[in-house]
């Protein structure tokens, strides 16, 4: 007489269903003990570095699950009409721009007393701003990922994001050795614009300007969708109800682990992420730890690495790259993003080593983060830093770099239309 399978297993141990069977979800869990211990190690010597870790581990989960890429979301936009990822950017940013506003008005109560919040991405706005975004969005069309996208899909096995982000290393190195002509030239004349103070607007001003702004690109976004035909299915999905232990476990655990998350939830987790950061110690950013690797890498070549004038009292992501010692806020925020994306692509089965079919993609790969790491460099931060964080900043800054970056995102879709 053959039994059922579903009766089989409910007469299993509720604990032997929840052991893991395939190899890419032990090693999940490998991964996941080994950066707790890690967090633990570091949390009796640097708590707020520990908290960071763990923020940087969510962080990369939420960069995997959810797809969020910038490189995909504006190259989507001008090649196929297609808003999603946007949308995603989008709602993340007005999530962040509500919780820095709470934080930023602790810091500085009065929006005239002439004070900027410390730690905020309030950055110069000027040529440097607008030749980095242009520069920032050609790159990073051209090598297929921006900066964080690239980071999460080295932990995928995507080879071409390693060589990206060598590429990025490189670029931060070139934009190291000429900064200072840069800071002469214009930044150091480049005004800061927090638009609660310079406009008088005040916190509720400034945040209701950006929030308008974003529900006027949102608008932008559906009108370029409708234009081109793009719209997304509303695809009705049976769910099979749950009837025993296993069954109820998998579709709570699912959702999370194994499903893609709605790219908009991926942008409002990466918002509230933000805003609990900014809480620790300061807004997301991941291009500080790179530039401080560029300029070591300066330095093993025997090359003189220059005093960069008025970085450090920029703040930003490549400002606070003078910080000391292995184990700093910027490792943790960059490297402690690689565990959590390689745990969500562990747990849904989806690491695969993942070799470029045609040489070409090397050279663009690489060339793409060249221009990415040296216009992060003089932009002061890349699409996370200098966009997603400044904008809730209040800062004009980032809405100046989204502009450039849109320029420049439309400018490198035709050059792989031209290579392709």
């Amino acid at each position: 007489m053959n039994i059922p399978v579903e009766k089989e297993a409910s007469k299993a141990s509720p604990l032997s269903l929840l052991v893991p069977r395939s190899m890419q979800t032990r090693m999940g869990f490998l991964v996941l003990i080994s950066t707790a211990l890690i967090g633990l190690f570091v949390s009796q010597n640097q708590s707020v570095v520990a908290a960071v870790w763990v923020i940087a581990n969510v962080f990369g989960f939420t960069l995997q699950r959810s797809r969020f890429c910038f490189a995909s979301a504006f190259r989507d936009l001008f090649l196929f009409g297609s808003g999603h990822n946007m949308k995603g950017i989008i709602v993340g940013i007005g999530v962040s721009t509500i919780g820095f506003a709470a934080i930023m008005s602790w810091i500085v109560p009065n929006t005239n007393s002439g004070t900027l919040p410390s730690e905020a991405h309030i950055l110069p706005v000027g040529i440097s701003v607008i030749v980095g975004g242009i520069v920032f969005g050609i790159g990073m069309v051209i090598a297929g990922g921006c900066v964080s996208g690239s980071l999460y899909r080295m932990a995928e096995g995507y080879v071409a994001s390693w060589i990206t982000i060598g590429g990025v290393i490189l670029g931060l190195a070139a934009l190291t050795m000429t900064w200072n002509w840069w800071w002469d030239f214009t930044i150091s004349t480049e005004p800061k614009i927090w638009l609660p103070s310079s406009t008088n607007l005040g916190y509720t001003g400034g945040v209701a300007v950006t929030l308008i702004g974003l529900i006027l690109i949102y608008l932008l976004v559906i009108y370029r969708e409708n234009a081109t035909g793009i719209f997304t299915p509303d695809i009705a999905t049976k769910k099979r109800p749950a009837q025993d232990f296993q069954s109820r476990i998998r579709n709570t655990l699912d959702p999370v682990f194994k499903k893609g998350w709605n790219v908009a939830l991926g942008g409002a987790t990466l918002g509230v992420l933000g805003i609990v950061l900014y809480t620790i110690h300061m807004p997301l950013g991941v291009t500080g730890e790179l530039m401080r690797a560029s300029q070591l890498g300066l330095g093993w070549t025997g090359l003189d690495v220059p005093v960069l004038n008025g970085l450090a009292d920029l703040g930003g992501c490549t400002g606070i790259s003078d910080d000391k010692g292995l184990i700093t806020h910027t490792f943790a925020i960059t490297v402690g993003l690689l565990p959590g994306a390689l745990m969500g692509a562990l747990f849904a089965g989806e690491f695969k080593l993942r070799l470029p079919n045609n040489w070409r993609r090397y050279v663009q790969s690489l060339g793409g983060g060249l221009l990415m790491g040296y216009a992060a460099g003089l932009a002061v931060g890349c699409t996370v830093g200098a966009l997603f964080s400044a904008i809730p900043s209040l800062s004009l800054s980032g809405w100046v770099f989204g502009i450039a970056l849109a320029v420049g995102a439309f400018t490198g879709t035709q050059v792989i239309k031209r290579i392709h």
